[in-house]
């Protein structure tokens, strides 16, 4: 599809169209924007209204689902738009076919400065079971220095921290401003990753900084360097018409179940590593999480064996995992006495940062269909995929970015890889190859994100909007040192 007929821009402020010219920076006094010592003084005084905002967009059910954009997500794209533009972001709106509308934008950048790209999405997952929340997932709700509700970590937190550094400089950054903030990276983004390397000018930045991250464990600098693709896997078998009685048939009826078990049961090793050929793993050859510290956050039972072998974090940053996330087959509750004929699984892969994902699914999808448990054939079938992330971290950027990092919380940054996936970030790295990529943000590892009682901590909050903010002045600094943007 032509590429005029797959978007839309037209400049918005409070939600309203109007024309508008970009305004030149070039002449801008620094007057009243942060200097490095009073960057934590100038945010601390922000907070208040940053949490204001906070709560109101948390309050937005923007649940982003497949084949729908809904009031809800609209409402909360205007509302991103309008604090966008309230900071001095000439904004408009992406829209591409099937998806939730982007906030897109820019601040020019002054002569010789590089340029930043700030992302994050405004969509989030459902709130799930009711009855385990103990405030209303869309109420937020401040308790013990943290604010609760669906979002407030992943990652509307990441949203208005974007604002909040650009309200530090009162509009004025010393770096060029670009901004992506999208509404359905919840659900794979849909439209959206395809397009970057068809329009690249929309994404020209000489650094990325990508919110939707935060730090390892509260108090800990992280700088997120590695995102591992993920992939889904549809597998079902179909043997009867119908159930029959396993007194009567069971033992040589052939079982969909049973098959689909073993079928499952041979993605694995008897110790937990993926047997699957073809997916790629490497040893993890930086800083790693502990066992005691990853059992905390995962809230292992002290009992309870890891699974796999090797490094840890081989296992979880630059290894491959299959997981079961989805399953139809007969409730135990109400059971009756029967083979069944029917079964069906879905199937969740991590790949390796480097691996491509479709390569990775090929391989998972030819695995099962080899297996035949029994000499029964299943019907495998690929689910959407996303490619992985490594960023190079020698650049100017990443020297910024542990200066700023370091500074906002007081500590020493630490590296560190992800197990997630974000569908978008490989395409900026597509799109944009010399482009520097930070992961960075609000979150940390005990935020409960996806789950109940999710929760974002306003001193992660309020440090990741510091460190944002002092980064554009570092950022600016070494470009100006090394003869200005690339």
């Amino acid at each position: 599809m032509p590429i005029d007929e797959r978007r839309t821009y037209w400049l918005t402020v409070a939600g309203k169209r109007k024309e508008t010219t970009v305004r030149d920076t070039s002449s801008t006094s620094s007057a009243g924007v942060p200097a490095s010592d009073t960057a934590i003084e100038i945010v601390a005084a922000l907070m208040p209204s940053l949490k204001t905002d906070l709560g109101e967009l948390v309050r937005i059910p923007s649940v982003s689902v497949p084949g729908r954009i809904d009031d809800d997500l609209l409402r909360a794209h205007d509302m991103v738009a309008r604090l966008f533009s309230e900071a001095g972001v000439e904004v408009g709106r992406l829209d591409l076919p099937g998806t939730a509308p982007a906030v897109i934008g820019q601040i020019p950048a002054p002569p010789g400065a590089p340029t930043v790209l700030l992302y994050s999405h405004y969509d989030v997952v459902p709130a799930g079971d009711a009855t385990q929340w103990e405030t209303p997932p869309f109420e937020p709700t401040e308790h013990g220095g943290a604010v609760y509700g669906r979002g407030t970590a992943d990652t509307k937190s990441n949203v208005i921290a974007h604002v909040g550094a650009l309200r530090a400089w009162e509009g004025r950054p010393p770096v060029g401003i670009k901004i992506c903030i999208e509404g359905y990276e919840e659900i794979g983004s849909g439209a959206l990753p395809s397009y970057p390397p068809t329009d690249p000018e929309v994404f020209r930045a000489d650094a990325l900084i990508i919110g939707d991250m935060g730090s390892i464990t509260p108090g800990t600098p992280t700088l997120t360097t590695a995102l591992r693709g993920m992939a889904n896997v549809f597998v079902e078998v179909r043997t009867l018409k119908s159930g029959k009685h396993s007194g009567q048939y069971g033992g040589a009826a052939p079982d969909a179940l049973l098959a689909l078990v073993a079928a499952i049961a041979s993605l694995h090793d008897e110790h937990g590593n993926v047997a699957v050929a073809g997916l790629r793993r490497n040893e993890w050859d930086g800083p790693a999480q502990s066992e005691a510290e990853f059992r905390q956050l995962g809230e292992v039972f002290a009992e309870m064996a890891l699974i796999g072998t090797g490094g840890l974090a081989s296992r979880i940053w630059s290894g491959p995992a299959i997981t079961v996330i989805g399953i139809d087959v007969p409730s135990v509750d109400g059971a009756v006495n029967a083979v069944s004929p029917h079964a069906r699984a879905l199937l969740n892969v991590r790949v390796h940062p480097e691996q491509d994902s479709v390569e990775a699914q090929e391989a998972v999808m030819s695995h099962l269909r080899n297996v035949k448990p029994f000499g029964i054939e299943l019907d495998v079938q690929p689910g959407p995929t996303g490619d992985g992330f490594a960023a190079v971290t020698t650049g100017p950027a990443y020297e910024a970015a542990r200066v700023a990092w370091a500074q906002a919380w007081g500590a020493e940054v630490l590296l560190a890889g992800s197990g997630g996936s974000i569908p978008i970030v490989s395409a900026l790295a597509r799109a944009l190859p010399d482009a520097e990529a930070l992961l960075v943000g609000t979150t940390d590892g005990y935020a409960n994100i996806h789950g109940p009682n999710e929760r974002v901590l306003l001193d992660e909050f309020e440090k990741a909007v510091i460190a944002e903010t002092k980064f554009f002045r570092e950022f600016a600094a070494r470009a100006a040192t090394t003869g200005g943007a690339t």
